[in-house]
């Protein structure tokens, strides 16, 4: 790439950004204070308890809201009060949704199958892949992409620059392994949780494992398809 092109894919860069199984994909939330558990019942109380293998009564109780919390916790969730309501309950849903998908992310075909190694991304079900043809290589992992007015973009797309220690030169954070698909949006790794709301400044975010092994297996002029709607966008 010219001196021209790496400067402009050095100004655009902003902070983003499942074969590795999603178990394993946890990534660490901010350390936040637990406040104290609340003593309501949510909205989703009984689908909350269900996830988290509690007594599905629909009561909140002391051992419901700790558990509650911690989960919030780990994942980033604020306001982490074990409260069961329509953010937590939403992060559990798509978690649901992507341990349903398997080993075969593409079963809807919606990712090109005629174009070689290809970097998927569906941003309905955050998850993400590579795949050779029809060969699944690698994934599918969970990904963490762009906020609601930060949406990651959509279409086929090529990695035309790489760079393994990449600093943001907007937000001034640290964006390791990254590649950049469109602009300013790469795949690139963060230290949060894959399912901390509200997501990524456009990138697709990942973990440091799934990052390392993207940066190993793709190269510049790799393609990369990103399709679906991030929910809450």
């Amino acid at each position: 790439m010219g001196d021209t092109r790496r400067r402009r894919a050095v100004a655009l860069g902003i902070t983003g950004g499942l074969v590795a199984p999603l178990s394993l994909a946890l990534g660490a939330a901010p350390a936040q204070a637990a406040p104290s558990c609340t003593t309501s019942a949510g909205p989703y109380q009984k689908q909350v308890e269900k996830f988290l293998g509690r007594p599905v009564d629909g009561k909140q109780s002391t051992t419901d809201c700790k558990a509650i919390q911690a989960f919030q916790t780990k994942h980033g969730i604020t306001p982490n009060a074990g409260y069961a309501g329509p953010v937590t309950w939403g992060v559990m849903n798509l978690m649901n949704k992507q341990k349903a998908v398997g080993s075969n992310p593409n079963k809807d075909g919606k990712c090109p199958t005629n174009k070689g190694r290809i970097a998927c991304v569906n941003l309905t079900l955050q998850l993400s892949w590579i795949q050779d043809g029809k060969k699944l290589v690698y994934g599918p992992v969970p990904v963490r992409t762009g906020r609601d007015g930060y949406e990651t973009r959509t279409g086929l797309k090529k990695i035309y620059w790489r760079h393994i220690d990449h600093v943001s030169s907007i937000y001034n954070v640290p964006m390791p392994y990254s590649q950049f698909f469109d602009g300013g949006q790469a795949f690139h790794s963060v230290g949060v949780s894959m399912w901390n709301p509200p997501g990524s400044h456009g990138c697709v975010n990942m973990t440091k494992t799934d990052a390392k092994k993207y940066w190993s297996l793709l190269k510049n002029g790799d393609d990369v398809y990103v399709y679906g709607r991030k929910p809450g966008t």
